[in-house]
């Protein structure tokens, strides 16, 4: 029986972690049981395979990145696309500090799933980056930012907030809201005509 509450949301988490930790290919089946103090053979009641697993996170965090974009976008659908780079930006930080270990899992460990799968992430993954690199466009369009290649500087954004997942802490030495804001500021420093 393959599950989907409470027992499965557990069965992620720890696996988030493992494979944050250790990557997806160095962590098995049985590691996964192990933390979470059941037997190997037992996980295979709660789900098909380590591959679902992964899928389940990849899924689940592509959700999150998705869901948090549209709401920064509607929000400032008549803003200007400094305001709805700004609001992208904040919603991305929200959603990698908010859950750093699933957000690396997304980032890092997506090229494992097989295909389809694969094929489908890459394809969310080139529609959330659309968002990123449309606002761009429309502030070059308007001279809100400067000339540039809208394509490469939605890359160098999302590099530098994925990035995040690999060294946020909880209780670290910035707030999410204070690492958006330095984000924010970078960002749009980054596309000004004066940045020097």
């Amino acid at each position: 029986m393959i599950e989907t509450g409470a027992r499965r949301r557990e069965i992620d988490e720890v696996a988030s972690e493992l494979f944050h930790a250790n990557g997806y290919a160095a962590t098995s089946v049985r590691d996964i049981a192990r933390a979470l103090d059941i037997q190997g053979a037992s996980l295979y009641a709660h789900v098909a395979s380590k591959e679902d697993v992964l899928w389940s996170i990849v899924d689940w965090a592509a959700a999150e990145f998705e869901q948090a974009a549209d709401r920064a976008i509607a929000d400032t659908s008549t803003a200007d696309a400094v305001e709805r780079l700004a609001a992208l930006v904040e919603a991305h930080v929200e959603v990698v500090t908010a859950d750093p270990e699933r957000s690396s899992v997304f980032v890092t460990e997506w090229r494992h799933l097989s295909e389809p799968r694969r094929a489908a992430v890459g394809d969310r993954r080139d529609a959330y980056e659309a968002r990123f690199r449309t606002t761009i466009e429309d502030g070059v369009a308007v001279g809100a930012f400067r000339a540039t290649d809208p394509a490469i500087a939605a890359t160098f954004i999302l590099t530098a907030l994925n990035g995040i997942a690999t060294w946020f802490r909880a209780g670290g030495r910035l707030t999410p809201d204070r690492i958006a804001d330095h984000y924010v500021e970078l960002a749009l420093r980054s596309l000004s005509e004066d940045h020097r």
